[in-house]
């Protein structure tokens, strides 16, 4: 049966294998997840444009303000809202694999669905900030899950690697978090003001030196490797370096809710979509029409999340946010059913953070990554 490793290994580069210290075969010479053309274009792409981004924001008086539409549709819209719904194509699009976890897939919805209105009952807030933090962990957590996939593709087994991998990858994300935390009120939030809970100045003075050690230790191992022993891992460099620098300046560097905005959503969502279209389109071959169809074509896939994007940003715009009416139209005022709207129309998000945990773990993919 087909998967989205026999294309991804088309792509790959032949290497040559090298033996490690440790009797493990490492690939000599660049290792890419999708081609190198692709990566390139999603992982260091996606980061450039969230920096040119920066720059258009200072040139239109912007960058220290909140986002003005013409960069929101773009980035929340068409990356961050629709790349929660492409989650549906890995999962609920494909019968076969909804057959195969099917207790889990039906599951996931309906518990998120119970607990969202739960927690809304105990306070609006209260909704909101746990939901933040299921997002904050999303967040955190898929910038790890590359570096893993990066070091899996290249067949890197060293357990100190693995160490300086991750404590590189968690406190480029944490520590901007702590900062965060400790220098509250920011001129930007996660979903809501005040969704975040302050802490003592003393975590990010106990934290820092650790992230700029394990930075050090990263680059010093990276370089090493690479000039030394011909080890290159580049696809795993680009994802530290640009993670390192998009979330220090976008939460650190910079105090505005654009400039959040397009460092944050840009480089998580882009690549997000790139591995869902990878996977729909080796899996089309074996799945229904209208599922193959919407596969053939990239703007096509991406059409159908656009257009689900829309549909849900229009129902919160209209029965919650009001911000929008030239976009999404006339608001509806609710009043005590927003108990159940808010978790239903949350439920999307809720479900992508929770069902990422599971789809795409490697021992629930034996092939996805193996190496050629």
């Amino acid at each position: 049966m087909a998967s989205s490793v026999d294309i991804l290994s088309r792509h790959l580069p032949e290497t040559e294998p090298t033996a490690s210290a440790q009797g493990t075969t490492i690939a000599r010479g660049p290792v890419w997840l999708f081609s190198r053309p692709v990566d390139l274009s999603v992982f260091l792409g996606s980061a450039l444009v969230a920096m040119a981004a920066l720059f258009v924001g200072a040139r239109a008086g912007v960058l220290y303000g909140d986002t003005p539409d013409w960069a929101w549709v773009p980035a929340v819209l068409c990356i961050d809202v629709a790349h929660v719904y492409a989650t549906g194509f890995r999962v609920y699009l494909d019968g076969a694999e909804f057959k195969r976890r099917a207790v889990l897939y039906w599951s996931v919805p309906i518990l998120a669905l119970a607990g969202g209105v739960i927690l809304y009952a105990q306070g609006a807030m209260v909704f909101w900030r746990a939901l933040a933090y299921l997002a904050v962990f999303h967040f955190v957590r898929q910038q790890y899950g590359w570096v893993a996939l990066y070091r899996a593709r290249a067949n890197e087994r060293s357990r100190l690697g693995r160490y300086i991998d991750g404590a590189a990858i968690y406190l480029a994300t944490i520590y901007p978090l702590i900062y965060w935390h400790t220098h509250l009120p920011r001129r930007f939030w996660w979903f809501l003001a005040n969704d975040f809970a302050p802490a003592p100045m003393l975590a990010v003075a106990i934290v820092r030196p650790f992230y700029w050690l394990a930075l050090a230790l990263y680059a010093g191992r990276s370089l090493y490797r690479g000039f030394v022993k011909s080890e290159w891992n580049p696809g795993k460099d680009i994802v530290v370096v640009t993670t390192a620098i998009c979330w220090y300046v976008g939460i650190i560097g910079l105090n505005s809710d654009y400039a959040f905005t397009v460092t944050n959503v840009i480089t998580h969502g882009v690549p997000y979509l790139a591995l869902v279209y990878w996977y729909v389109r080796a899996r089309a071959p074996q799945a229904g029409a209208m599922y193959r169809r919407l596969a053939r074509w990239p703007l096509l896939f991406l059409g159908s999340l656009w257009l689900m994007a829309y549909l849900e940003e229009m129902l919160w715009d209209r029965s919650v946010w009001h911000d929008r009416p030239w976009l999404f139209g006339a608001s509806w005022e609710l009043g005590a059913i927003n108990v159940v709207v808010v978790p239903l129309l949350a439920l999307p998000q809720m479900a992508h953070y929770l069902l990422d945990g599971f789809v795409w773990r490697r021992k629930n993919n034996p092939a996805f990554l193996s190496t050629k």
